[in-house]
């Protein structure tokens, strides 16, 4: 394995792994909180890998990773596979998208470590292919994505299976309420190690510049293309609630010159290849994505990450803004909100201990001014290459013995100028401020009749809150986790914004924030249950 880390390029561990090796090493259970991108694939497969070389049978699953999506599977098989090339572990990825026969010949090939998805995982369990009597050790990576996706269950069904004796590793980016109930219930006395985000020293810029402009949602499609051309960035993820408003968004890009990508959960596995494909080639720049499409995704050259909304929850604007300013780049995270969504940043600021910076939607001056900046930075960039422009000298002299050469270098500057974009300049207009406000909803005044109009019910955490009816219940094998899944996975919802759940033999009712019930009730319209399409609409 130090031969592996040699050749990778690595020399000296990171703070999870400097912290969390040699206790895994002992044996101890171990809860982590870290940030994505500390270095924690490392930082329990090293560990895995040298415990499981040394004891047990080879070729049975001596080691199970969790993960939430089937892209982190991916990467974190690859990794395990590059550590233990040279002690020939065995590693199979299992997850969704993929042609379970495949998977089956594997397993039955044989497998030192396994990495799977929850429903995927529980899928094999159920079909007697995967065997988790004689593991050693059993980790959960990005613990609360998964209770975030509706896994709650599936994951204490996989743990019950385990045996007592397998060392139990979670890591989690945040550690919400939830978290430190299943380490209970899961964890022997575990090895508690917190990872502090890295704080900028005095006088230095953070590694993540993090920024909001507060704008009305009409003119929010305007105001991203303006901040993207102020901004010029290599590559970025623009996060959206719904799967709907991606495709929107893309198509609007798209329509301004944009070379960009939709990823969501409505596109077949095939096609977020495909799209992930061009982003790393770099044939594409930008990403408009759902949360739940893009998670597990780790792109090298990701420079800015936009919320076209504040995240509902503070713990999803942390994960976020965690795939940018990795390995002491400075990355930068940009919020579009909504007047009455300007307390939620303050949330935000009070979890992450870092502000946010409110700012000015650039101007049209300013976005000329960084046009003509690009012109000059392209032109400089001609002139100081190696590149023949001897072949313009003809054009060049042709036109200076009839004009000035100063009006020649001019109007060649406004022809470089308008094709790169500046001519729409002239079609655009200053998009006006949105002064932040209250959010709080304000008082029910009642109708014209002078009767108070029906209220939500209020939540026990405060807010209101409106109980869906969904048809589809019992009968249909629906547990609290589809219901949950669903909701988190089609809207900008969490897994923890969702409320009361009570299934019924053909239907249930899920409670839901009232402020989102149209959008929750669209989107679970759109998609399906168990399979299956389902009747979705308010209680009563």
């Amino acid at each position: 394995m130090l031969g592996a880390l040699a050749v990778l390029g690595y020399e000296e561990p990171t703070p999870i792994q400097a912290q969390t090796i040699p206790p895994l090493l002992e044996g101890r259970d171990l809860l982590g909180e870290a940030a994505t991108g500390t270095g924690k694939t490392a930082a329990f497969a090293l560990p895995l890998l040298q415990r499981i070389s040394g004891e047990g049978e080879r070729g049975v699953p001596r080691a199970l990773v969790l993960v939430p999506t089937r892209e982190l599977a991916m990467q974190v098989s690859e990794a395990i596979h590059r550590y233990g090339r040279g002690l020939g572990a065995r590693v199979v990825p299992v997850f969704g998208g993929q042609p379970i026969g495949r998977q089956l010949r594997a397993l039955e090939q044989g497998a030192d470590v396994v990495v799977a998805t929850p429903g995927r995982a529980l899928d094999h369990l159920s079909r007697g292919t995967l065997h988790l009597e004689r593991l050693a050790v059993v980790v959960l990576d990005e613990a609360d994505e998964m209770l975030d996706m509706g896994f709650a269950e599936d994951i204490d069904t996989i743990l019950a299976g385990t045996p007592d004796e397998a060392q139990t590793v979670l890591f989690s980016a945040t550690m919400p309420a939830r978290i430190g109930a299943i380490a209970r219930r899961h964890l022997t006395d575990p090895v508690r190690i917190r990872i502090a985000r890295e704080q900028a020293a005095a006088g230095e810029a953070p590694l993540v510049r993090q920024s909001a402009y507060v704008l009305a949602r009409a003119h929010k499609p305007a105001a991203l293309a303006r901040v993207l051309d102020v901004e010029s960035p290599a590559a970025a993820i623009v996060f959206c609630r719904t799967r709907i408003e991606v495709d929107q968004l893309a198509d609007t890009l798209n329509g301004r010159g944009y070379s960009a990508e939709a990823l969501h959960g409505g596109m077949t596995q095939e096609q977020r290849d495909r799209v992930m494909g061009r982003l790393r080639a770099g044939t594409s720049d930008l990403l408009i994505a759902t949360d739940v499409a893009a998670r597990g995704l780790d792109i090298d050259q990701l420079t800015h990450v936009v919320n076209y909304d504040v995240p509902s929850a503070p713990e999803s604007y942390v994960h976020r803004i965690g795939r940018v300013g990795r390995a002491g780049r400075e990355g930068v995270a940009i919020t579009l909100a909504e007047p009455r969504e300007h307390r939620m940043l303050k949330n935000i600021e009070r979890l992450t201990g870092q502000r946010i910076q409110i700012l000015k939607v650039p101007t049209v001056a300013d976005l000329r001014a960084r046009r003509l900046e690009m012109v000059q930075a392209t032109v400089r960039e001609a002139i100081l290459q190696d590149g023949d422009l001897d072949g313009f000298r003809v054009v060049v002299e042709t036109l200076t013995d009839e004009f000035d050469v100063m009006e020649v270098a001019l109007a060649a500057m406004k022809v470089a100028h308008s094709a790169l974009g500046g001519a729409a300049e002239d079609d655009e207009q200053d998009i006006p401020e949105a002064a932040p406000r209250d959010d709080r909803p304000s008082r029910d005044r009642g109708d014209a009749t002078g009767r108070g109009k029906p209220r939500p019910r209020e939540r026990r955490g405060g807010g209101e809150t409106t109980r869906l009816f969904i048809g589809a219940g019992r009968s249909s094998g629906v547990r609290p986790a589809d219901l949950v899944g669903a909701v988190a996975g089609e809207t900008r919802l969490t897994g923890r914004d969702v409320g009361a759940i009570e299934i019924f033999d053909r239907f249930s009712l899920v409670e839901v924030p009232a402020a989102a019930a149209d959008e929750v009730i669209a989107a679970l319209k759109a998609t399906t249950i168990k399979g299956k399409k389902a009747r979705v609409k308010r209680e009563g």
